[in-house]
């Protein structure tokens, strides 16, 4: 059984329908990946999971909870963290003050939480008096993720987590993601890098035109040829 699940969803915006049908999942301490080419609707499934986005059509499911009308803030109080793709730190504040801002759900175990997001990352605790805003574009990712680990949810859903940093800083945030996973925390993300999502993903959605064209293993998406030809460039 999925931890989260978007059964049957539509949704988009205004009277444009972007993700028409769709079934996505993840189970329990498994990473998922939500792939596809540019506008196939991955982000905008994305948003709609998390309730940034209503949708028309279909229920969405979390720890066996019906939550399709649930408030962002209220998904996040059932065990659900958000890192979104743009403007996800706060830059005038410091590392150690935006891991801060994400424990507002638990302050008791901030200082736990903290050193558990320092060992994840401990090029953060090195910076950790700095201000955000002068960090790398692969620190400051991991400050936004960090953050949303500081809520100790059961899901983490990355937006696009790749976008803007370094080939080697991309590998060294899967592992980490991966590690994520090791540790407990199921992981959906969105991901504009296939290859790179789909070597570390249980389970692979490939999308298109706001359509499921494929759902998989990663490891058997991957050696799809169909897959391979259309959306990983051979």
């Amino acid at each position: 059984m999925y931890l989260l699940s978007g059964e049957k969803i539509t949704c988009g915006y205004g009277a444009v329908d972007i993700v028409i049908n769709c079934n996505i999942g993840v189970y329990k301490g498994k990473i998922s990946s939500i792939v596809g080419p540019n506008g196939a609707g991955k982000s905008t499934a994305m948003k709609a999971l998390f309730g940034l986005l209503p949708i028309k059509h279909g229920k969405i499911f979390f720890d066996g909870e019906d939550i399709t009308n649930l408030q962002p803030q209220q998904r996040v109080l059932k065990g659900m963290g958000f890192v979104p793709q743009t403007n996800n730190i706060f830059p005038s504040l410091t590392v150690q003050e935006n891991l801060e801002m994400g424990a507002f759900i638990d302050q008791n175990n901030i200082n736990e939480m903290l050193e558990y997001v320092y060992e994840l990352f401990p090029i953060l605790k090195d910076k950790k008096n700095q201000d955000a805003g002068e960090l790398s574009g692969g620190q400051r990712q991991q400050v936004a993720v960090g953050r949303a680990l500081m809520t100790k949810p059961k899901l983490l859903m990355l937006d696009e987590p790749s976008a803007g940093v370094s080939p080697i800083i991309m590998d060294s945030l899967f592992i980490k993601i991966k590690e994520i996973a090791n540790q407990g925390t199921a992981v959906l993300m969105v991901e504009q890098n296939a290859k790179q999502a789909l070597k570390i993903s249980d389970l692979g959605f490939v999308l298109s035109q706001g359509k499921n064209l494929f759902t998989d293993s990663g490891d058997s998406l991957l050696a799809n040829k169909e897959v391979r030809q259309a959306f990983l460039g051979g």
